[in-house]
């Protein structure tokens, strides 16, 4: 299965809001333009939507609303295509793009981006083998979408085994059999195959929040039976004896419309996906200790702060203060003694990035670093933006 079918939506029609309809967090909050934002844009490939609203909007996960969609329709698909060349419409007082002329989807001179058109027999077979422009780069996502990564332990244990390999093989690549012990008779053709990786525990309650699993490969069934056969059809890694066999999900066709996160919504950076302990970067995954039962969902934006540490105020010494204060001065130690008892002050907490939710599980969630001015660090504070 290829990794962009996470994301890409087959497109029948060409329907959204009207951009007279404001969205939720415009009416509570004036979109923030850049400086000299550009007055056209034409959409090319390898564009998404997150990319182009950069070129508009200081907080680019505000782009539904620079669309004008509103709170019914932030979920559903919003289908821009390479060709498509959009225009800034400020004309009503609050910034709108709008489409202009015959793109891909277009067909509509100025009609708003979402606004319903009419499409010709040859619009429509364009758009039905056209691939609409991402949210999130698909790239980047792809791998964590169709795969478990997060199993229960009590799941992962009664899952089907790898007992045997071809010729007692100590790992098996592409094309090489296994024998597996437990596949239920009639089931899928195709199963995934996984490795205990680490346990994820919450650094600071403690409570065990899932196991993530490590992924090596695909395996096609040969035949069933007690034992059952199977083939190697990808590899990652090395499969071998005592892997496990876990069903594909089902392909998760999701928008990914950005919205904040609820208010009050706190979490912290407790692993990242590749295993990475220091020097996380913009583009990279992390995983945050809150999932659905927090609330969570696919496409909240949360801000990222680091901890305010702790400082000893320092003043200048007593001789670069005034003239008659030098006289006093008879040593190093009488330079810098301290007079005013001065304690130690915390400073705030520093925002410096966000992050993007693209999935959850049932108390972790994984999220796509967005921006950032510094790196990412461990036990980072994810906060509702």
């Amino acid at each position: 299965m290829h990794m962009h079918r996470s994301i890409i939506s087959a497109v029948v029609g060409f329907s959204l809001v009207l951009a007279s309809v404001a969205s939720v967090l415009a009416e509570e909050q004036p979109l923030d333009m850049v400086d000299n934002p550009p007055g056209r844009y034409v959409v090319v490939k390898g564009d998404t939507l997150w990319g182009i609203s950069k070129r508009f909007l200081k907080s680019p996960w505000r782009w539904p609303d620079l669309w004008g969609m509103n709170k019914d329709e932030i979920r559903n698909p919003h289908l821009i295509y390479p060709g498509n060349v959009l225009i800034l419409d400020t004309s009503g007082g609050i910034p709108r793009l709008r489409l202009e002329g015959d793109g891909v989807a277009g067909g509509n001179q100025g009609g708003a981006v979402g606004s319903t058109v009419k499409l010709s027999p040859k619009i429509r077979s364009d758009l039905l083998s056209a691939t609409p422009v991402p949210s999130i780069s698909s790239s980047i996502i792809g791998p964590f979408l169709n795969r478990p990564l997060i199993v229960a332990q009590d799941q992962f244990e009664k899952a089907p085994r790898i007992v045997a390999t071809q010729e007692n093989r100590v790992v098996l690549g592409i094309g090489d059999s296994a024998f597996v012990k437990g596949l239920p008779a009639d089931s899928a053709l195709i199963w995934q195959v996984y490795r205990p990786g680490k346990p994820l525990r919450d650094p600071i309650s403690g409570e065990l929040l899932g196991n993530e699993v490590i992924y090596l490969g695909d395996v096609r069934v040969r035949e069933f039976g007690e034992i059952s056969s199977v083939s190697v059809v990808s590899a990652r890694q090395e499969i071998g004896t005592g892997d496990r066999l876990v069903q594909a999900p089902a392909s998760d066709v999701r928008s990914y419309m950005p919205r904040p996160a609820k208010p009050g919504t706190n979490g912290i950076v407790m692993s990242t996906a590749d295993n990475v302990i220091s020097e996380i970067g913009q583009q990279q995954v992390v995983v945050i200790n809150r999932g659905a039962r927090e609330g969570i969902e696919v496409g909240n934006v949360f801000a990222l702060y680091r901890t305010g540490r702790a400082v000893v105020p320092r003043s200048l010494p007593r001789s670069m203060t005034n003239d008659e204060a030098r006289e006093s001065v008879s040593s190093v130690y009488s330079e810098n003694k301290k007079t005013d008892n001065a304690g130690p002050v915390v400073l705030p907490d520093q925002r410096y990035g966000l992050v993007f939710v693209f999935r959850v599980f049932e108390k972790v969630s994984y999220a796509l670093i967005m921006n950032t001015s510094r790196p990412v660090n461990l036990l980072d504070i994810v906060r509702a933006p």
